[in-house]
């Protein structure tokens, strides 16, 4: 069966059950039929453990981060523990695009997956909406006198679709360009806000543009951010969902992970850890990107500390990181796998600079032979890491019970935590410490208008935020051509762009855009609807 007919055949129980599993009444939902809520703001009360799940770098056959994540908290719950997921919502671009869905898949999602990978309880049109009003109040303030005298214009559209004709864009007001909405500055600073007072706040702290003296012009000069904060004020909610074992889910925000933050948002997962004893939350692409930005973002942002990192890896992606040809991927091939490891070895590294409580889990594929599975098994038995298999996609949390044994045993450790950068260092500092620690680049060559803003943001005293690094996910080097790990690189700075609402600030690697394109063959094709049902979504 496809993802969505398994998903329709589920033994799906009505959302204010599920929320009873987390000591919720009515009277905290916001319901949404009978199968999806919001969940009205709660006190803080931090009890849970905190479990982070992130992988290698990914390939085009996908490495199964949320299926493990999924099927790990399913496992947890069957062992009579109080797990619950906090989870990113999905974007519409990737849906209709290339990568299809993102409510995991098999016998390990979350429901209801159409509705969770289409417009859900409106959180992505209402940031597309707020971002939106933004431009509009600019254009109409330059056409009704300029009394702020903006020159410049910094803020960028939005749209929640691929959609490459409009990366450059002619207005009256000038040239402009859209980002997908998910990695969209309301996007980041919605998912880093801890309340709706703090959000609007952050939300009035966002740079629209420069002033003929070369001076910031806020969101607040145009006294937008009011309204902004009301067309967000359900959105920024998180929402309760379930998985097809019943297990409680709070999926909320969706910033990317190679062009945004990567992190479902920061009152999604203080909420799960309020009401479970065990939170397993998942960052975007490989433990470069996503993984680096949760520790370094939201991590210093929220005050969160992890307790446990699952890194996850496939058979598939080892021999992608080799060089093997999609033709060729399925056939056995031990030495393939063995060079691969380079990938997963700088991944490893690279988690345990952060966190020293790891597990490598490889999920596991019917076409995965028995040596493969044991080169890779024998790798980490080598270097004394713990590892386990996954089989969720298929068994569901039946298939990550082992996984679920040894998350507890390691859980049972003290996990020491670090940054990879201080905040008093420069922001030339941050970016050679993430390139040299993380990417292993040789060396970081600056383009001159990443020189320019460098300097400018430095003389108003802004170096001590963030950076959020956008760059290719295929590779640990900016260029998605070099696979593997351990090879010679130079990383190039191409631009650098202050997200002053989010808090942080986003360096630009190589040739990384923030408004994909559609591929030559996209998922829209296998999509329809027949009797009211939707097929072909994954």
């Amino acid at each position: 069966m496809t993802d969505i007919e398994i998903a329709h055949k589920a033994n799906k129980k009505d959302i204010k059950e599920i929320a009873q599993k987390l000591n919720l009444s009515e009277e905290n939902l916001i319901l949404y039929g009978n199968d999806k809520a919001k969940i009205n703001t709660l006190k803080y009360n931090h009890v849970g453990k905190l479990i982070l799940v992130t992988a290698t770098n990914p390939t085009p056959y996908g490495e199964g981060k949320t299926t493990v994540s999924i099927g790990l908290a399913d496992a947890l719950n069957k062992l009579d523990k109080k797990a619950v997921l906090a989870l990113r919502e999905p974007s519409m671009g990737p849906v209709f695009g290339m990568k299809g869905g993102a409510a995991g898949g098999g016998y390990s999602q979350v429901i209801p997956m159409e509705d969770i990978n289409l417009f859900f309880t409106g959180d992505m049109p209402a940031i597309e909406a707020a971002n939106n009003l933004i431009s509009a109040a600019i254009d109409s303030h330059i056409y009704f006198g300029n009394e702020l005298n903006i020159k410049d214009i910094t803020f960028e559209r939005c749209l929640d679709v691929n959609d490459r004709a409009l990366r450059d864009v002619n207005l009256s007001s000038g040239k402009t360009k859209f980002t997908i909405t998910a990695a969209s500055e309301i996007m980041a600073l919605l998912c880093l806000s801890k309340d709706l007072d703090d959000l609007k706040e952050n939300v009035g702290n966002i740079i629209v543009g420069y002033n003929e003296k070369n001076d910031f012009v806020y969101v607040k000069d145009l006294k937008v951010e009011n309204s902004v904060a009301v067309i967000l004020k359900d959105a920024i909610k998180p929402n309760l969902v379930q998985t097809l074992e019943n297990t409680p889910a709070i999926i909320h925000g969706g910033p990317f992970a190679n062009i945004a933050h990567g992190c479902s948002s920061i009152i999604g997962t203080k909420t799960a850890l309020s009401l479970g004893d065990y939170v397993i939350t998942e960052a975007g692409f490989g433990s470069d990107l996503g993984a680096e930005k949760f520790f370094d973002i939201k991590c210093r942002k929220a005050g969160l500390k992890p307790d446990c990192v699952i890194l996850v890896s496939t058979i598939k992606s080892l021999k992608y990181n080799a060089g093997v040809k999609k033709d060729n991927i399925l056939e056995k091939n031990v030495e393939k796998v063995k060079e691969g490891l380079s990938n997963l070895a700088v991944h490893v590294e690279n988690i345990k600079k952060f966190s020293s409580n790891l597990i490598v889990v490889l999920n596991k594929y019917s076409t995965d032979s028995v040596e493969e599975i044991d080169t890779v098994k024998k790798y980490c038995e080598e270097k004394n890491i713990p590892f386990e298999i996954s089989t969720a996609y298929v068994d569901g949390g039946k298939g990550a019970l082992s996984l679920a044994n040894k998350t507890l045993e390691v859980l049972e450790k003290e996990n020491s935590f670090n940054y990879i950068y201080n905040e008093e260092d420069s922001i030339k500092e941050k970016i050679e410490k993430v390139s040299k620690e993380i990417y292993r680049a040789e060396k970081v060559e600056y383009e001159e208008q990443a020189e320019k803003t460098i300097k400018y943001l430095e003389g108003k005293n802004l170096s001590k935020l963030p950076i959020c690094i956008a760059k290719t996910q295929y590779s640990l080097s900016d260029d998605p051509k070099k696979l593997g790990g351990g090879y010679k690189h130079t990383i190039h700075v191409k631009n650098i762009k202050l997200y002053n609402g989010a808090g942080f600030i986003v360096v630009f690697l190589g040739d990384i855009i923030a408004m994909p394109g559609l591929p030559k063959k996209p998922n829209y094709l296998n999509i329809d609807i027949k009797n009211n049902e939707i097929i072909g979504l994954s």
